[in-house]
């Protein structure tokens, strides 16, 4: 997959041989809404012979439209959403820099210099996809052109709501984790860096590692969590139970971590690459009166992620 980062003005041109499917959207979490636009993306550029593209934007549009509620922390962040657009077999992502001169272009403007002009041929968007200033372009106006088709996906629905990117971070931050990661299709994923702590739990018989998140994610509520994670390259799944917290038994105002020990492993792995997949909420964090309440706690917690995790 190629990645091509697009800026205003545009000066980029596609291969003039080449004519394009594209899927439109930020498609942070690409959760099973955006994956029916992926893959109507992909279905038709199959069937008319065409190049498979996606167009997103960075940052976030609320950067800029919306800075008393910007979102700057991702699900996907850009260099995940890359890779599992890769899987998807997506020749082409275009990925837009949404700047605040970005954001006045008309809504014809953008069609012409970033659709049109990149002969796309079969444009593919959530029912809600508004572009251009103020928001005045729409599914409804992007139809009204001639030189490509238009095709609208509609409300994907879980329980009667609408499936979502707010909606998801919001369950995750409510521990609704199973919820999450089922509208998500797969377990939340957080890639980090081992890197050195305080060391303070092998000292109790429970040895962590403390995850440096690689990119800007959106943490899960502050707690304990059954996971499994993968380390490196190496596919094998690892279980384990995890922490998102402060330490308030240690420390105050400190700032939030994350930890996880790993069941039945003593391997040093600092400077390792993992991805930590978060599949159940266990616990609130809790401030213990001494080390012994603390141990005995976290036992509990392993035996929890044990039973939890035993079909993984």
């Amino acid at each position: 997959m190629e990645v091509i980062r697009l800026q205003y003005p545009n000066e980029f041109k596609i291969n003039e041989n080449e004519n394009i499917a594209i899927a439109l959207g930020f498609f942070d979490g690409l959760h099973i809404g955006h994956q029916k636009v992926i893959n109507k993306m992909i279905e038709i550029a199959d069937k008319k012979g065409l190049k498979k593209a996606v167009l997103t934007f960075d940052p976030h549009p609320s950067v800029v439209l919306n800075p008393k509620q910007q979102r700057t922390t991702y699900i996907t962040p850009l260099p995940i959403k890359e890779r599992i657009l890769e899987e998807y077999g997506v020749d082409y992502l275009f990925v837009i820099n949404f700047s605040s001169t970005f954001a006045k272009l008309s809504p014809e403007t953008f069609v012409r210099e970033y659709l049109i002009g990149n002969n796309v041929k079969e444009v593919i968007a959530g029912f809600d996809f508004s572009y251009g200033s103020l928001g005045k372009g729409s599914i409804s106006t992007l139809e009204q052109y001639k030189e490509f088709n238009t095709t609208s996906i509609v409300k994907e629905i879980d329980h009667e709501k609408k499936i979502s990117t707010t909606r998801i971070r919001k369950l995750l931050s409510e521990d609704k984790l199973e919820e999450a990661n089922r509208l998500l299709g797969r377990s939340y994923g957080i890639e980090g860096i081992v890197v050195q702590g305080e060391k303070r739990g092998r000292t109790i018989g429970f040895p962590t590692a403390n995850i440096e998140p690689s990119f800007k994610y959106f943490l899960p509520s502050l707690g304990v969590y059954a996971v499994t994670m993968t380390i490196g390259s190496d596919p094998k799944i690892y279980k384990g139970v995890a922490s998102i917290g402060v330490k308030p038994t240690f420390h105050e105002n400190h700032k939030v971590t994350i930890e996880v020990h790993i069941i039945d492993y003593d391997q040093t792995i600092y400077g390792e690459t993992v991805m930590v997949y978060w599949e159940h909420f266990i616990r609130h964090e809790l401030k213990f009166d001494g080390l012994d309440a603390l141990i005995e706690a976290i036992q509990d917690d392993k035996n929890k992620a044990i039973e939890l995790l035993k079909d993984k």
